[in-house]
């Protein structure tokens, strides 16, 4: 978001905090995502009360309970169900990523928030069904990316925004790790099904670049998308690709993605050049820049985003309780993360036919 909205939105949350006794009442719609456990060991939910949990696997369910110590009473077997007895304000979803649309069909009619792990779905036609759901019920539909937490991210939109680095050019993301073979048996069970998380490497990490670029550039979307994708581990991955190179084209800007499964440890960066100058997005709190010709590169720490921004749930709370207000191409909302999936379905395409996909304007 801009610098004045960004502040205002601050300003707006913490004004609305105050006044807000009642915890804001959260249910979980699946836990064999990798990131589920987020819930319960990583964030702050002051504020928060997660009523119930979705998620018919009972193995799952059992683990779940041990690691965590939940009572038996939180779990449900039946989503339409958990949400008529309890009338949730919002629901996460952590379950494969195809089955999104479905828990948006049974939040949306009963005026139930939704916020998704990436990406927003598997297909263009599940992202437009859930966008048309959101608006006829008026709810949030937002898609919760680990980038979207980075500081450095946004103070290299900022500098993009206020003309240091010039007109855009180039960019490169480049997101990936030495791949999901060892984690959670539930979890890569759909990881690597093509139909339930529509592709490998190209899905799972290609979508940061996608919700990242169409981020920068304010909701448009690239005029083409061209992609090849290979299985350099077939043992392992026999269904889905594991390494994937997107290349999207803008009027006068193109922008490179790297997603992988192959590669020798996790990185998540973000490369913005322009006429001016560039920014590298390094990690979350480190940017290298260069701003002139005539002085050398240099390193700066960049102060961590102020509260909420590094939590999603409670972005996701203050979004429920009007507490916080996002921009409409914010990297959370719909228009962009819509945007996203038609990329990525795009670039399937493309890799599956050797041919670069224009899309319709």
């Amino acid at each position: 978001m801009n610098r004045i909205l960004f502040v205002f939105s601050l300003i707006l949350f913490a004004a609305t905090a105050q006044v807000i006794a009642k915890p804001v009442r959260l249910a979980v719609a699946g836990i064999s995502h990798g990131h589920s456990g987020w819930i319960f060991n990583r964030f702050d939910l002051t504020g928060i009360e997660i009523v119930g949990i979705y998620e018919t696997n009972r193995e799952l369910v059992n683990a779940f309970r041990s690691r965590y110590k939940l009572p038996a009473t939180l779990f449900y077997d039946d989503l339409g169900a958990m949400l008529d007895q309890l009338k949730p304000d919002g629901v996460m979803a952590f379950g494969p990523v195809n089955e999104h649309v479905e828990v948006v069909r049974a939040a949306a009619p009963r005026k139930v928030h939704v916020m998704v792990e990436k990406p927003l779905a598997t297909t263009y036609a599940d992202a437009l069904e859930i966008q048309k759901l959101a608006a006829r019920n008026h709810i949030k539909v937002l898609t919760n990316f680990e980038t979207s937490w980075y500081a450095s991210n946004q103070y290299v939109k900022d500098l993009y925004e206020k003309g240091a680095l010039g007109d855009l050019r180039k960019v490169m993301v480049n997101d990936g790790h030495g791949g999901p073979s060892q984690m959670d048996k539930h979890f890569i069970a759909w990881l690597a099904d093509p139909v339930k998380n529509g592709g490998g490497a190209l899905t799972d990490f290609g979508c940061y670049g996608g919700n990242l670029m169409t981020w920068l550039m304010k909701g448009e979307r690239p005029l083409s998308v061209t992609a090849v994708t290979h299985q350099n581990r077939p043992d392992l991955y026999p269904k889905v690709d594991d390494e994937a190179t997107i290349v999207l084209q803008y009027p006068g800007v193109q922008c490179v993605i790297q997603a992988s499964w192959s590669w020798s440890f996790s990185r998540k960066d973000m490369e913005v050049y322009g006429t001016k100058g560039y920014a590298v997005a390094v990690d979350k709190e480190n940017v290298r820049q260069r701003l002139e010709a005539k002085k050398q590169e240099e390193t700066r720490k960049v102060p961590p985003l102020p509260a909420p921004f590094e939590n999603p749930f409670q972005i996701f709370a203050g979004v429920i309780t009007g507490a916080l207000e996002l921009q409409r191409n914010d990297w959370y909302e719909l228009p962009v993360n819509v945007t996203t999936v038609e990329i990525l379905e795009a670039a399937r395409e493309s890799s599956k036919t050797g041919k670069t996909v224009f899309l319709n304007r």
